[in-house]
């Protein structure tokens, strides 16, 4: 009798060179889930997230991409069908997480206008058109993570247009659920709350003033690491979650309850 080796699902996670795209698509490996990650210009960063995932027994695979174009996006696909041809001998991928992003810290009556649209284009344009232009590579079946922020639910002043972005994002994420599940595939929403990585500069991370603040304010009283967003959003993907969709998920131990 004859045994097949099951099939290894493919994971594209933007932004994950560094942060929690990073950590997500290392989680994914663990779970026999391989990923394609994206980088903006640390090619050196995305490379060593290839080479760990290969470590873990898995295959993985790095494109450049900037989320803020959208104009390159129709290249990206093509450059994206090659990469699953020559790495995976297929012609579609399983998982979409629109991870990439960066942060602004100023309050609404400071934000420029050109700072709006930076986010505009970073966080909210660029997942609905990137999304729209990799439909039809996303197996039947798959999902869709779109990452959003605490931010959306509760206020920190000087987050103002960053959290406009994200509440768009939640939205957005609804109507993609609601418009691609007659292909069974499902979307839903991952907002972590303040987590100790490099995004906005670190603070979370390395200001001490910051990060007690953090943990005064979040039920489990601690800031959030990224090993506690990773495997959050290696269950979201994974099968055991398959009837969820058109769903918020907060990660974020209680912050602001």
């Amino acid at each position: 009798m004859t045994t097949t080796t099951p099939t290894r699902k493919i994971a594209l996670i933007t932004g994950g060179s560094r942060g929690l795209g990073r950590n997500a698509a290392v989680h994914l490996a663990r779970r026999g889930i391989d990923s394609i990650v994206t980088y903006r210009s640390q090619q050196g960063e995305a490379q060593a997230v290839v080479d760990e995932i290969r470590a873990l027994g898995g295959q993985a695979a790095a494109l450049q991409l900037d989320v803020g174009d959208s104009g390159a996006f129709p290249a990206f696909a093509e450059a994206l069908k090659q990469t699953l041809k020559q790495h995976w001998q297929r012609d579609r991928f399983d998982h979409l997480v629109n991870n990439a992003g960066m942060g602004v810290h100023t309050p609404v009556a400071d934000t420029t206008e050109a700072q709006f649209d930076e986010l505009m284009r970073v966080h909210l344009k660029g997942p609905f058109f990137l999304t729209q232009a990799l439909l039809p590579l996303i197996n039947d079946g798959g999902s869709v993570l779109n990452v959003s922020s605490g931010l959306a639910r509760f206020t920190v002043p000087g987050y103002g247009a960053y959290a406009t972005m994200k509440g768009g994002v939640e939205v957005m994420t609804r109507y993609m659920a609601k418009e691609f599940g007659a292909r069974g595939i499902r979307v839903n929403t991952l907002a972590p709350g303040a987590i100790e990585t490099d995004f906005g500069g670190g603070a979370v991370r390395d200001s001490k003033e910051v990060n007690s603040f953090i943990a005064s304010v979040t039920t489990l009283g601690r800031a959030g690491l990224p090993d506690d967003i990773g495997p959050v959003v290696a269950s979201l993907l994974s099968d055991d979650n398959r009837w969820i969709t058109a769903q918020r998920v907060e990660a974020s131990g209680g912050m602001f309850v």
